[in-house]
């Protein structure tokens, strides 16, 4: 089953290079994302047994991280299908500046797309350091396509910047492993191997200066793809000028796959004892992220920069959560889910707004309620839930966060973890509520654009709606099944 959840995407997204018609190509891209979401389900009542000699197998970590790449991936392929028709009907009417929609493009996108889905899933089965790198990278080559899609001079910036800087830290990263390849062989009588197991086994016979050099290498170099400060500068360009189905899985997916890879390292230095030592600089980072988030969305001009910006926020609330250890490690898990989702249904709300209003600008958009009811009620409503704000799931998560910091003593962190929140809440508040308010600012163009499909169909609402709706429901019931996930994830990462 491990190694149909990897080939079935693989095969799809190499048979979509290939398909001359768009429609069977979209056809493709719902139907290998429904296949991935029934076997990630069936892994969920029966576990698949480890393939290839145990380097693939699917633990907690792993098992929360797929669940929720293929629970984001099936709700926007769905939307895809009203993008890719607006995009047919933007060549038709020619309202895109600059943008010729072409055949090939779109076998282009569909092709990576779903390559990309099988990257992502072969980076939460990877138990091995060496293939889990591999993974990494991959998600990289097969994503850089998708941000250049629209062929602008700002996207074509945005792919390069994304292409260098997180190959400089993949770059770190693959030091990192070579750093751990040394902390284990170094004093031992025979050579442990790289398999997360046998690392985790054997950690107190594993050299600890080379070990921590490891972890030091590995945490800043998946965490340049993870969206940390100050590696985080590729972050919001990509994000802002992606397709906004790109930008939801980039957000809420692919960031994640970049955060099982620090905790996995985070799992062998804690088998070492040394987890105060890893715990230590993920506070740091993530109080860090969480600072420089809130200072750039304060004066954020840009609605999808904003967002963007709101992630690194978030990254930085798993590190600090992962860095408390204890009970904060299970509100890291929960909030993994909960910014996945809500930031997934952001981005998508995001792109029906650009698409009517053809702006990024947050001073040229206004009225949404009044232009896009559902699309501007949503808005508000993911506003709501990403800063916290009950009765949404991310409030629960937050707030079990919070706890553990007071439960542990540290008040100072609990104090700064709060200011940071607010002054992201109010910066967001800000742009959110002047957007969503008033009366259309722009009206050239709109009655155009909703005849010829740009209205709020049920592609257009019903995917970010569906994951709103979770969301809300994550904030006032969680189901004992997904409890009992949560706590193997935050059991393995905290020990």
């Amino acid at each position: 089953m491990i190694l149909l959840l990897t080939l079935i995407p693989a095969s799809a997204g190499i048979l979509g290079f290939f398909l001359r018609s768009n429609r069977l190509r979209r056809s493709l891209l719902v139907l290998t994302a429904l296949a991935h979401t029934c076997l990630t389900a069936s892994a969920w009542l029966c576990p698949p047994k480890p393939a290839l000699g145990g380097w693939l197998l699917l633990d907690g970590p792993g098992l929360l991280f797929l669940s929720i790449t293929s629970l984001l991936f099936v709700t926007v392929s769905f939307y895809a299908l009203g993008y890719l028709r607006r995009e047919d009907w933007g060549r038709r009417q020619d309202f895109q500046e600059g943008f010729l929609f072409t055949n090939a493009r779109e076998a282009t996108f569909t092709g990576c797309l779903l390559l990309f889905l099988a990257t992502m899933t072969l980076v939460t089965v990877s138990q091995h350091f060496g293939l889990l790198w591999v993974a990494v990278e991959a998600t990289t080559l097969a994503s850089a396509p998708l941000i250049y899609f629209h062929r602008h001079r700002r996207s074509l910036e945005a792919t390069w910047k994304y292409i260098m800087i997180c190959s400089v830290g993949i770059a770190l990263a693959l030091l990192g492993n070579f750093f751990l390849a040394v902390a284990s062989t170094l004093g031992q009588q025979s050579y442990v191997p790289m398999f997360l197991g046998d690392l985790i086994q054997r950690a107190g016979s594993l050299h600890t200066p080379w070990l921590k050099a490891a972890f030091l290498f590995l945490l800043v170099g998946y965490g340049t793809k993870l969206g940390l400060a100050p590696m985080h500068t590729w972050l919001p360009d990509a994000h802002s000028e992606s397709p906004s189905v790109i930008s939801a899985l980039l957000s809420g997916a692919l960031l994640n796959c970049a955060f099982l890879g620090v905790l996995r390292i985070l799992q062998v230095c804690g088998a070492a004892g040394l987890a105060p030592f890893g715990q230590n600089l993920l506070m740091g980072f993530g109080l860090l992220s969480m600072g420089v988030a809130a200072v750039f969305i304060l004066h954020q001009k840009d609605f999808k920069r904003m967002l963007a910006y709101s992630s690194v926020e978030h990254m930085g609330i798993l590190s600090l959560a992962v860095g408390l250890g204890g009970a904060a490690s299970f509100g890291a898990m929960l909030h993994a889910v909960n910014h996945s989702l809500t930031k997934g249904m952001l981005f998508l709300i995001a792109g029906n707004i650009l698409a009517v209003y053809k702006t990024k600008s947050i001073q040229e958009v206004s009225g949404v309620v009044r232009v896009l009811p559902i699309s501007g009620v949503l808005w508000v409503a993911g506003f709501l839930s990403i800063t916290g704000t009950p009765p949404f799931g991310t409030f629960l998560s937050e707030l079990l966060i919070l706890k553990s910091a007071l439960d542990q003593g540290r008040f100072v962190i609990a104090f700064v973890y709060l200011l940071l929140l607010s002054i992201i809440f109010i910066g967001m508040a800000t742009s959110v509520l002047k957007m969503a308010q008033g009366l259309p600012a722009r009206q050239t163009g709109m009655p155009e654009a909703r005849s010829g499909g740009l209205s709020e169909s049920l592609l257009a609402v019903g995917p970010p709606a569906a994951l709103g709706a979770v969301v809300l429901v994550l904030g006032l019931y969680v189901p004992p099944m997904l409890r009992t996930v949560l706590e193997h994830a935050a059991g393995a990462v905290a020990g």
